[in-house]
């Protein structure tokens, strides 16, 4: 639109020169010409908002509009450009007014130039007058929802990112609560029983209580290895020491196995490849969760650890033969596994990140079957 203005501005003054050469009013007409381009030139640095310098520089440009078309005719195609600026620098209701009155000027100025009524003088200038303002209100409207648009996208990116992060910070703190119940939670009961149990027993048969202590450490030893590769975000201790999983589960009946509770492995078939480290660790941690309960709730003698190897899913199945329990029932104080602390919920979650299912078989006095499947391929 800037060049547009000054290509007509200079085509103007080329044409009454051609013309009017030897005019009295020629200098009169060089010399507005030059100051109307010079105030235009001024227009970027007052920027584009209402203020009262802008307005004062408006009225000028105007002004000296006016009064080369009242010299010159040529010049009221100049108008065109200015009602965009006229457009960009008032709001609406005052600049259509403007526009108007441009027009009218250009009109005018036009039927004295050409001497009669001509109708393409007559409805030309006001048709490229409402075309121009049309477009440059519909543009505007349209920047206007755009910017909105914007903005919004950009509070809905903000919002998005603090959402992520915070469900990130759940989420880890899920982890660690899992993380705590399966190793920390669950070496602290153990002692805990250890413990209690020799102090029962440390008058009347004191060996028997040394060796619950003796155990009791070696469970604080363990639980301080796992703490400290808790700490650094590693594998579980037993799955470090290598051997991978089957080793690792026969590492834990072995400690879980007292003289009230035996604890076994079975497995069925093999894996055609190893298992991802996340599986492993996964499968490890449900087999702690599942015997913590079974030894605090299930007053079982006997639980078995059972991996099935298929070929798309590995499944855990822990089963004991304690007092079982309705797994339809309310949350509480459930034997064998409830829903009580973080037991069961920790499993689910673990199963949920791997795409793995969770299925619990049990009644009163019969037992319970918790079956854990993890797919080995993605779904």
């Amino acid at each position: 639109m800037h060049t547009a203005f000054f290509v007509l501005l200079s085509a103007s003054v080329a044409r009454y020169l051609a013309r009017h050469a030897e005019g009295p009013h020629t200098p009169w007409v060089i010399a507005l010409s030059v100051l109307l381009a010079v105030l235009y030139v001024l227009g970027p640095a007052l920027g584009t908002r209402p203020t009262p310098g802008r307005l004062t520089w408006l009225g000028l440009v105007v002004a000296a509009w006016a009064l080369l078309v009242v010299l010159a005719p040529s010049f009221a195609w100049c108008a065109v450009p200015l009602f965009y600026t006229g457009l960009r620098t008032l709001p609406p209701r005052a600049a259509i007014p403007l526009v108007a009155l441009l027009t009218a000027l250009a009109v005018a100025a036009q039927l004295g130039l050409a001497g009669w009524p001509d109708p393409n003088v007559l409805l030309a200038p006001p048709a490229v007058a409402a075309v121009a303002t049309t477009v440059f209100v519909v543009m505007q409207r349209q920047a206007v929802r755009r910017d909105a648009l914007i903005d919004d996208l950009v509070r809905t990116r903000r919002e998005l990112a603090a959402t992520e992060r915070r469900e990130g910070t759940l989420a880890e703190r899920e982890r660690l609560a899992r993380e705590i119940h399966d190793t920390l939670a669950q070496g602290l009961s153990s002692q805990r029983m250890l413990l209690q149990a020799a102090d029962r027993l440390w008058d009347t048969a004191p060996g028997t209580a040394r060796d619950h202590v003796r155990t009791a450490a070696a469970i604080a030893e363990r639980s301080l290895a796992e703490a400290r590769r808790f700490v650094h975000d590693l594998t579980p201790a037993d799955l470090a020491e290598g051997g991978g999983l089957l080793r690792a589960l026969h590492a834990v009946a072995e400690r879980e196995s007292t003289p009230d509770l035996t604890v076994r492995v079975h497995t069925e078939g093999s894996p055609a490849e190893p298992l991802p480290a996340p599986v492993e660790s996964a499968l490890l941690r449900i087999a702690q969760g599942a015997l913590a309960n079974v030894r605090e709730h299930a007053a079982a003698t006997t639980a078995i650890l059972t991996l099935t190897c298929l070929d798309d899913q590995i499944v855990l199945d822990v089963a004991d033969d304690g007092r079982g329990f309705d797994p339809y029932a309310p949350a509480g104080p459930a034997p064998a596994g409830g829903e009580r602390g973080h037991g069961l919920p920790a499993i689910r979650a673990r199963l949920r990140q791997l795409g793995g299912t969770l299925t619990i078989e049990s009644a009163p006095g019969e037992g319970t079957v918790l079956s854990a499947a993890i797919p080995l391929e993605p779904r």
